[in-house]
C-alpha cells in the first residue's frame, strides 16, 4: 500500500470537482485497512467510496482512504430466498445486475443509482418505491479507533429517508467493509406502481414484467433524466424530497393547488424537490460551469470546471428561492465537503 501525497481527487468524485488530498491510499482488504488505521492512529482521516454522494467544496487536509474492498458471495439460501454479501467496494450497479442476471429480486429499481455498495446503508439509498432497508440484513463495519469489526443489523441501522446511524449516533466512527441482503429467488415483488416505470413498460409493450424489465425500464428512466457523471459532472439528486405535516402541507397546497404531492403516513407528505425547483425558475439555468441540468432539476450539474465553492453557492439559491416561494426547506442530500 503507497500511500500518496498532493493526490488529485478530480477522478474520484462524480462531480469532477478538482481537489487534493493531502495523503492518499486505496485499501483492496479487511486487513490493509486495519493496517493503515493503526499506523496512523493520530492522522486525521477521511473515508472515500465511490464519490457519488459529495460536494468537494476544499482540499482534503486528511489522510484520504479509498475503500476498494471487491467480491460477493451467496452465503445462505432456501427455496425461497438468498442472502448474498457484497464487499463495500463494489459498483452498486454492477452488483445490481449480477442480482438480475442470477434471478434474485429485490434490486431491481434501485438500478443505475451511482456509488458503491458501502455507502449504500449510510444513505439507506432509494428509488422508485424501494429502498434498502427493505432487503439489508445486516453489514460489517470496523471501529476506525480500534479496528474492531461490528456488526449492524437492520434495526440497528436506525434507517429513515436518506437517513441511517452512519449519518447520525455513529457518523464518522466506522468504516463499513461489507454488505448482506436477503433477495427473492421466486414469487418476486415486481414494484412498478411508480407511473414512469408503468409508462416505461408500456411503452415496450410488457405486460408480465420481470426483473430484468423493471431494471431495463428503470435504467431508461435514469437515462432519459439523468446524466452520466462520465460526460457531466453531477451527484445524481442533490436534494431530498421534502417531508411535510399534512396540516402545514394543506396551507400552502391551498396556495399552489397544482403541488404535485405523495402520501407517506396519516400524517406526512412527501413533495417532489424536482417540482419545487422547476417551479422555482432553475430547471436548465446555468451560472458560469455550475448549474441545474435542463432534464431534472433535482441535479445540479458541473459544466466543466465548476468549484465546489461554485456548485454550493447554487444549491443555496435554490434553496433560498423555493423557501420564499413555497415557505418548504429542501435540504441538500449530498454531503458537502
Amino acid at each position: 500500500m503507497e500511500i500518496q501525497s498532493n493526490f488529485s481527487l478530480k477522478n474520484h468524485n462524480t462531480f469532477g470537482i478538482e481537489a487534493k488530498a493531502k495523503q492518499f491510499v486505496a485499501v483492496h482488504s479487511v486487513d490493509e485497512l486495519k493496517t493503515i488505521l493503526e499506523e496512523n492512529k493520530n492522522a486525521k482521516k477521511f473515508v472515500l467510496g465511490g464519490g457519488s454522494n459529495m460536494l468537494l467544496t476544499k482540499d482534503i487536509e486528511a489522510l484520504v482512504i479509498h475503500i476498494d474492498l471487491k467480491g460477493k458471495k451467496i452465503i445462505k439460501e432456501d427455496d425461497d430466498f438468498v442472502w448474498v454479501e457484497s464487499q463495500a467496494g463494489e459498483t452498486w450497479h454492477d452488483f445490481v445486475l449480477y442480482t438480475i442476471d442470477n434471478n434474485f429480486g429485490g434490486l431491481e429499481n434501485m438500478s443505475l443509482i451511482p456509488g458503491n455498495v458501502g455507502t449504500t446503508p449510510v444513505q439507506n439509498i432509494g428509488a422508485y418505491g424501494t429502498e434498502i432497508k427493505d432487503t439489508f440484513v445486516s453489514c460489517e463495519a470496523m471501529n476506525i479507533e480500534t479496528q474492531e469489526i461490528k456488526t449492524f443489523t437492520n434495526t440497528e441501522c436506525n434507517f429513515g429517508y436518506r437517513e441511517s446511524i452512519f449519518k447520525n449516533e455513529v457518523k464518522d466512527q466506522y468504516i463499513i467493509t461489507s454488505v448482506i441482503y436477503k433477495l427473492t429467488k421466486r414469487n418476486h415483488k415486481i414494484n412498478t406502481s411508480y407511473g414512469d416505470i408503468t409508462a416505461e413498460l408500456a411503452k415496450n409493450n410488457v405486460t408480465t414484467p420481470t426483473l430484468k424489465d423493471v431494471s431495463n425500464a428503470v435504467i431508461a428512466i435514469r437515462q432519459s433524466k439523468l446524466p452520466d457523471p462520465k460526460e457531466l459532472g453531477n451527484s445524481g439528486s442533490f436534494f431530498k424530497n421534502p417531508i411535510l405535516l399534512k396540516s402545514d402541507f394543506e396551507k400552502i397546497h391551498q396556495k399552489f393547488p397544482e403541488m404535485k404531492y405523495y402520501e407517506v403516513s396519516e400524517t406526512e407528505v412527501k413533495v417532489p424537490a424536482g417540482w419545487l425547483i422547476e417551479q422555482a425558475g432553475f430547471k436548465g439555468k446555468r451560472f458560469g460551469d455550475a448549474g441545474v441540468h435542463k432534464n431534472q432539476a433535482l441535479v445540479l450539474v458541473n459544466y466543466g470546471n465548476a468549484t465546489g465553492q461554485e456548485i454550493l453557492a447554487v444549491s443555496r439559491e435554490v434553496q433560498k428561492t423555493v423557501f420564499e416561494k413555497f415557505g418548504i426547506h429542501i435540504e441538500a442530500e449530498v454531503n458537502v465537503i
